[in-house]
């Protein structure tokens, strides 16, 4: 017997094929290229399910942003519940998996679109400002959880380095793109080198 999809599961269903669409779209073109009729088109969707579901383009172009983060930050979760002493710590697999959450360069792409926006329009750094913290408190919960579960004592406090690794992280995957030069590992050292373990 098939299964009846509720309201909340179709409505749902919907948003994420809006989201890869939309996350397709924006990629191809930025923000401010991308048009919502286009983005529709590609969901098979129209306009109306865009503004119902999320509101103007701004607010479907965070969504794209915040779904993206969330899966990078899910992707390395994994990894480091694999770990359980610092000495654990493996750079490498560490490296692969950005690698591989990084294929293509789309999502820090995303990323720079969202700073130049946010950067040339202080309203909207105004209304995403509680977002952007919420990201980065639970990256430093994040953080903060696994060193002390590891067995490891932070030497910068955890929202701080959180801050910088959410700042750095866009950069680090373009320029590795760019240039050809693997900066995934080097920066990972980095990050890792302010874990340091009780004497």
């Amino acid at each position: 017997m098939a299964e009846r999809w509720t309201k909340e599961r179709r409505t749902e269903h919907t948003r994420e094929i809006l989201l890869d669409a939309a996350e397709e779209v924006f990629a191809r073109k930025g923000l401010t290229g991308a048009a919502l009729e286009e983005i529709a088109d590609a969901a098979g969707f129209t306009r109306g399910a865009i503004y119902s579901q999320f509101g103007a383009k701004e607010k479907l172009f965070l969504a794209v942003v915040d779904r993206q983060r969330q899966r990078f930050l899910d992707g390395f979760a994994e990894v480091m519940m694999s770990f359980h002493k610092p000495q654990d710590i493996d750079l490498d697999e560490l490296a692969a998996r950005w690698r591989q959450l990084s294929s293509g360069t789309d999502r820090a792409a995303l990323g720079y679109e969202l700073t130049l926006f946010l950067l040339r329009n202080p309203e909207a750094r105004d209304r995403v400002a509680a977002q952007r913290l919420e990201t980065v408190r639970a990256l430093g919960e994040f953080i903060s959880k696994n060193v002390a579960r590891l067995g490891g004592i932070l030497t910068i406090e955890a929202e701080t380095l959180a801050r910088v690794v959410l700042a750095a992280n866009d950069g680090i995957t373009l320029d590795s793109h760019i240039d050809g030069d693997d900066l995934y590992r080097p920066y990972l050292q980095l990050v890792i080198s302010s874990i340091r373990t009780p004497q």
